[in-house]
């Protein structure tokens, strides 16, 4: 008990003393998520430790279970951040994005894993899969916060925003082809996979999400006109809508990450949230307080012992994945993408697909499910890579191109 009450207030001490310093912090090279991870890298078993999160149950399930939490409030937070109409105005860009640049960026990681891991095609098909999806949670520091807005264009931070809260939930049929062909014989996986994980994990997920969405906004919207509410607090209201989609979701056995997503625009159709949004500064709110902490549990759980066991191999996979799992597909399909087509913007969006919470979660699902340890190990340690590197790069890249641009010409973007 004494360990957890310690963890509490480190996790407080860390939470409270960012966000006191907020602004600095987003203009130097060390990112909140980043500073987050190495807390709890310190704090851990991997240097002074502090914390052993193993003697707190099972480890591995518990950071799965953060992990979906803070993707859950996440994407709550950028389907009321970006324009209400945006999914629906730039669906053919985001369905390039998704259709084609997802599917290439699992393809090359997974290439590039079977290159340098020691593991076969479907062990390479399951890293690959792990960190295809962009991740919403590290994108949203990215894009948020004084330097982003003041610095990058509109098109590029709402796109990104939009195609990382997509493509995180629909990174789940291409998680679950290796594991279902892992665990099935080959003809009951593929049609599990149709069935279930498509058509009811995924268009379930949709369909069940904008219905709760819709309902929850026209609620909202009656009880305001009717005087029902006391004291409307409209963080509270979307936390609580959060946890109602990621709960019902799950026990419905949909894709419950795509089903929040899904839930937020449809919510946001009906109540105006962007307004609301920034007024309640719910994308702050939730960048301090719920995604910080999965960081420090992360760097707490960290497998150092295991990444420095892949010696230059694992060195190759994180330079060559950080290189080359997005930024050359973004390029291709620039053309196709209406929104980057300036080569510019083009090459932000394609360094800037940062590998995050998403990537832990799926690697932990993949854990959970196959047992497979290689899937944890190389996915935690791409993440922690791209903490970094992606991390220390955002606040430099942005003024850097803000510089070169016009200010009143991006407001106008």
């Amino acid at each position: 008990m004494s360990e957890f009450n310690l963890a509490l207030a480190i996790a407080g001490a860390a939470v409270l003393g960012m966000g006191l310093y907020s602004r600095p912090l987003n203009r130097s090279i060390f990112s909140l998520p980043l500073l987050a991870f190495l807390i709890g890298l310190v704090a851990g078993p991997a240097m002074i430790g502090l914390l052993h999160p193993g003697k707190w149950g099972d480890e591995m399930k518990i950071l799965e279970e953060a992990t979906r939490l803070t993707l859950g409030v996440s994407l709550m937070g950028i389907a009321l951040r970006i324009p209400a109409d945006f999914v629906f105005r730039h669906w053919r860009s985001l369905a390039v994005l998704l259709g084609l640049g997802m599917p290439l960026m699992c393809l090359a990681s997974s290439v590039l894993a079977w290159g340098f891991l020691e593991v076969g095609l479907l062990g390479a098909l399951l890293v690959g899969a792990s960190v295809c999806a962009t991740d919403p949670v590290v994108a949203s520091s990215i894009v948020t916060g004084g330097v982003a807005k003041e610095n990058l264009p509109g098109r590029f931070r709402h796109t990104l925003s939009a195609e990382s809260a997509l493509n995180d939930g629909l990174a789940l049929p291409l998680v679950m082809i290796p594991i279902l062909l892992l665990t099935q014989s080959t003809g009951s996986a593929w049609t599990e996979w149709v069935l279930h994980v498509m058509v009811w994990q995924v268009g379930g997920s949709i369909l069940f999400g904008a219905a709760l969405g819709y309902a929850a906004g026209w609620a909202l919207r009656t009880a305001e006109q009717r005087g029902l509410i006391d004291q409307p607090s409209f963080l509270v209201t979307t936390l609580a809508l959060t946890l109602l989609a990621l709960g019902l979701g799950k026990v419905l056995g949909t894709d419950s990450i795509l089903a929040v997503f899904a839930t937020g625009v449809a919510f946001d159709q009906q109540v105006e949230g962007q307004d609301r949004a920034e007024e309640a500064n719910i994308q702050e709110a939730v960048n301090l307080f719920f995604t910080l902490p999965v960081f420090i549990l992360f760097g707490l759980m960290a497998p150092v012992k295991e990444w420095q066991s892949l010696g230059w191999s694992g060195i190759g996979l994180v330079v060559a994945v950080l290189a080359l799992r997005r930024l050359p597909f973004v390029l291709l399909l620039r053309p196709w993408i209406e929104r980057w087509r300036d080569m510019k913007v083009a090459l932000l969006a394609g360094w800037f697909g940062p590998i995050g919470v998403s990537a832990l979660f799926y690697a932990l699902l993949i854990h959970h499910k196959t047992g497979d340890e290689k899937a944890w190990v190389a996915g935690s340690l791409l993440v922690a890579a791209s903490l970094i590197v992606h991390g220390v790069t955002a606040a430099p890249i942005g003024k850097a191109y803000g510089r070169r641009h016009d200010r009143a010409r991006r407001q106008n973007e």
